[in-house]
């Protein structure tokens, strides 16, 4: 979603006339587009505006938009007082305000809806793989969680105005979709689905490869998983996040779902795509997390065997229940369980990398590594592949063998 909305302030500020620059004292805008998920994520931004107030030059405009925008409100100004403005992750479609007015600050935190996708520009290109959001901000309230408040709650935009989007952005270059959302299959307009979406976007030809993020469990319904075993195009890869393998921890998460479902959805899509591969979200450390809860994450990890996943010490949110729940849990625990889930899950998907290995697998052009000499593919379950090829000459799309692997990525050469 962040880099969604980069792009299309990127665009929007294009469209003024203005050009992107990597040097920060060249710069007569800088904007830090933010995200509060994680404690740590906030702290990042205001680090960050520590450094850039004192390099960049005197006339800039600097300010954030985002999460950290709508959770600190006009705070912001207060911690630093060079910022000129301070918008939210559904008003950063104000910010030629700022340009037309640059003396007067700018402070918009307002949750408007689907007001930023109708007013601002379409981009005039898209790179291969295209993000589309397709719906905003999250009804589930789960207690450890920011985004209801930072984004709102659910609203899904109107299905014509998605299609629209998937075809511009086919029309332009793209070659993956990837449909967004907070609780994206959850998208519900009138009587359209995901589902719905899924199978219209399949029927581009020129897009090849479809999938989406982030989903929810109890949101998986049966047409949707019918998708995997229909829909060639979708790939085979899920990220369902979890969070905890204790059935007490997710009640306290508020995570309305058993075990028992969670496993049977898992079921129900590998029979549907028996080549289909999960991953997920952990948060280690909820507030009266025991060692057997614990465990029990450990257990059902290693039961599902989650190819990557995203893991998190619990981080007390303002505006969120779990912020004031008795027994937090030291810090030094959270760390250790931290460090043994990491290592499990590490292992999980080294042994499935190795698994790759000879194997052929269509993949992705993603450019090229941090040497410039090799290129970056994507597999159909979004590892990283590394072929030996100049990446002003590989094609968008290739089958590439798989000739090695480690926990982090893989090698391959043109099949």
């Amino acid at each position: 979603m962040n880099v969604y909305d980069g792009m299309r302030i990127a665009a929007m500020l294009r469209a003024r006339g203005m050009t992107e620059t990597s040097e920060l004292s060249d710069a007569d805008i800088i904007i830090l587009n933010t995200c509060s998920v994680r404690e740590k994520a906030t702290d990042k931004v205001f680090s960050a505006l520590g450094r850039i107030r004192l390099a960049k030059k005197p006339s800039a405009l600097l300010g954030i938009v985002g999460c950290v925008a709508r959770e600190v409100g006009s705070g912001a100004f207060r911690r630093v007082p060079e910022l000129n403005f301070v918008l939210g992750p559904q008003s950063y479609h104000k910010l030629p305000q700022i340009l037309d007015n640059p003396d007067s600050p700018l402070l918009n935190i307002d949750l408007g809806g689907l007001e930023k996708f109708d007013e601002m520009p379409q981009m005039d290109s898209s790179p291969a793989v295209a993000y589309i959001p397709i719906q905003e901000g999250c009804n589930h309230v789960c207690t450890y969680c920011i985004v209801p408040f930072t984004r709102g709650r659910e609203i899904s935009r109107p299905y014509a105005d998605v299609v629209r989007d998937t075809k511009h952005a086919a029309q332009t270059g793209a070659i993956e979709i990837c449909f967004l959302g907070q609780n994206v299959n959850g998208y519900k307009y009138e009587n359209y689905r995901l589902s719905d979406l899924i199978r219209a976007a399949a029927t581009l030809p020129k897009i090849k490869r479809i999938r989406f993020t982030s989903s929810y469990p109890t949101e998986m319904t049966d047409d949707l998983i019918e998708m995997f075993a229909i829909e060639p195009k979708l790939l085979p890869f899920l990220n369902m996040p979890i969070q905890s393998g204790s059935p007490d921890v997710l009640k306290r998460m508020n995570r309305p779902y058993s075990l028992d479902s969670y496993i049977d959805i898992v079921n129900k899509l590998r029979v549907a795509r028996p080549d289909i591969q999960i991953s997920s979200d952990f948060i280690v450390g909820f507030p009266g997390e025991s060692d057997d809860d614990f465990q029990q994450t450990m257990d059902i990890a290693q039961r599902i065997k989650y190819i990557n996943s995203f893991t998190f010490k619990y981080s007390p949110r303002p505006h969120t229940a779990a912020a004031i729940m008795p027994d937090q849990v030291p810090e030094n625990i959270k760390k250790e369980r931290l460090y043994k889930l990491d290592a499990m899950l590490s292992e999980i998907q080294r042994e499935f990398n190795v698994s790759c290995v000879g194997k052929t697998l269509e993949c992705l052009c993603e450019g090229a590594d941090k040497t410039g000499k090799h290129t970056i593919y994507r597999t159909p379950y979004m590892q990283q592949c590394i072929v030996n090829i100049d990446p002003n000459t590989a094609p968008q799309m290739a089958k590439i063998k798989i000739t090695n692997a480690n926990k982090a990525s893989l090698r391959g050469e043109f099949a």
